[in-house]
Formats: structure tokens, sequence, C-alpha cells
């Protein structure tokens, strides 16, 4: 019985101690966990106002925001791991396996949310800008981590994956404040290229929209198969760009008509030809007979 009383003393000596420390450490941990967090809480808002003074990109600020503060906690829940006594190295492995797993699982993801990444932080776009890339145009809606999504003209909704987008030519309309606005009028061979000439140049000078600088080119482009082709070169505000083009169009068939220039139809000429052959004159199937015969 004093054996029994002596080991029952004992494990209650160790309990104390073990109990001691581990509940010390256990409050340690707890303690550096909720400051930790809380800390880290207090960071990353004075992050984001760094970010809203330097101009970040809003779309780019949440996630780089949220990268940070993942970043910063699972090193205090290492560091509370450790306190804890759990070694650490076999975690991170297991860590790192667990990973590796889900990187090979999600490779398309991840591929779209690198190119969400450099898109974010190249920025050959922003929202509200008017693009075409792969084949597609509309207006930049959304810029997401993993797609992009443009509002046609139409009002149809596209959804770009990021990865293609990243690595894809993007033709942004909305970078320059200018455009310049390329127009073709065709007029008869017959009519007068001076007078087309000087209808143009007047409703360009009695068009406010239109810039004065750049200076507008009226030239002959070409002689097609019907017509004389007179191209029409002038600058305009991006925002005036289609306006001008449909009001411009609509306005030189109108002063055109009234000045008896003709926008010919296409056309062809048929020349016919009367060929001689051993006493036969003329074309046609009797002439066909005749040499048959």
């Amino acid at each position: 019985m004093e054996s029994v009383s002596v080991y029952i003393a004992e494990l209650e000596k160790l309990v104390v101690v073990y109990g001691v420390q581990y509940g010390l450490n256990l409050l340690q941990s707890i303690l550096i966990l909720v400051v930790g967090f809380w800390l880290i809480g207090k960071f990353i808002d004075l992050v984001g106002k760094l970010m809203q003074k330097r101009g970040v990109d809003e779309s780019l600020q949440p996630f780089l925001k949220s990268l940070l503060s993942i970043g910063l906690k699972v090193i205090v829940i290492l560091s509370v791991i450790s306190i804890l006594g759990v070694p650490t190295a076999s975690f991170l492995a297991v860590l790192g396996s667990a990973g590796l797993a889900i990187g090979l699982a999600l490779q398309g993801s991840l591929s779209n949310f690198a190119g969400g990444v450099l898109l974010l932080t190249v920025k050959p776009f922003r929202k509200g800008d008017f693009i075409s890339t792969m084949g597609v145009t509309g207006t930049v809606n959304l810029i997401n981590l993993l797609n992009t999504v443009l509002k046609t003209p139409d009002n149809q909704t596209i959804f770009i994956p990021n990865g293609q987008l990243a690595g894809a030519t993007i033709t942004n309309f909305s970078v320059e404040p200018t455009r310049r606005l390329v127009m073709e009028f065709g007029i008869h061979y017959d009519d007068d290229i001076k007078t087309a000439k000087e209808i143009i140049e007047t409703q360009v000078k009695a068009d406010e929209r239109i810039l004065a600088e750049p200076a507008p080119q009226i030239v002959v482009i070409s002689w097609g198969e019907s017509s004389i082709n007179i191209s029409t070169r002038i600058w305009v505000k991006r925002e005036d760009y289609w306006a001008v083009n449909f009001h411009f169009h609509e306005r030189i068939k109108y002063e055109f008509d009234a000045a008896g220039i003709t926008i010919p139809f296409p056309q062809r000429d048929l020349h016919i030809y009367q060929h001689q052959m051993k006493g036969i004159t003329g074309t046609g199937p009797d002439a066909a007979t005749k040499l048959k015969g």
C-alpha cells in the first residue's frame, strides 16, 4: 500500500508540473493568437489606406490585402504550434504536399489567377474601357481574379478567362482622348472630283465636333471598278466617334444629291466584238451552227 501511495504522489506531482507548464503554454499561445490576429487586422487596414493613397487599382486591393492577411496569419499559427511543442517540420511537410496536390488539380484556375494578377498589375485596361480582343469587342464591366467580363454594344455579357486574356493582343479604344475617323465616299467617273471634295470640306468645317488639329485630309484614294473613291480622314474626341460617323454619312448623301453628284452602284461594262472566221461573220448560236456544219 505504501508503494501505491508513493506512485500516486509522484503522478500528482507530474500532473501538477506538466499541467502548469502546458497550461501556461496554452494560455501564452491563445494570447499570441488573439493579439497577433488583432495586430494583423490593424496592419491590413493601414496597408489598405496606403494603397488607396498610392492609387492601387480597386480590383487589386482586396486581393493584395487578403494575400497579406493569410500569409501573416499562417506565420502566427506556426508560432503558436511551435510554442505548444508540436514539431513544425512535419506540419510544414504535410502542408507543402497538400499545396502541391491542390496546385496540380487546379492548374487551369491557377493560370487564370496568375493572369488576373498580371492584368490588375500591368493594367492594359480598366473598368469602363472599350476594348477589342480575341475576336470580341465590348466595354469592360468587371475584372475578377479568374475572368474579365465584357458588355457588348448589343448588351451581351462575355466572360473571358484571364489566363488567355493576359497573353492575347488587346486593342484599347479608351486610352487616348482622340480617335481618327476614316470614311470613304464613291462618286461616278463622270462627276467632278473638285466639287465633291469641296462639299465634303464644307461639311467638315461646319461640324464643331471635328477637331482642327490634326488637320483633316480629303484625298482621292483609289480608282474603283465603278467609282472614284474619296477618303475623308478626320480627328474627333473618342466619345464623339460614332455620332460623327453616322451623322456625316447621312449628311454627305444629302449634299451629293443636291449637287447632282452620283453615288454609283457596282457595275460592269460588257463589250461584244464580232469575229470573222472562214467567211462566217457574227456571233451567237447561228454562227456556231454554220461553223459546225
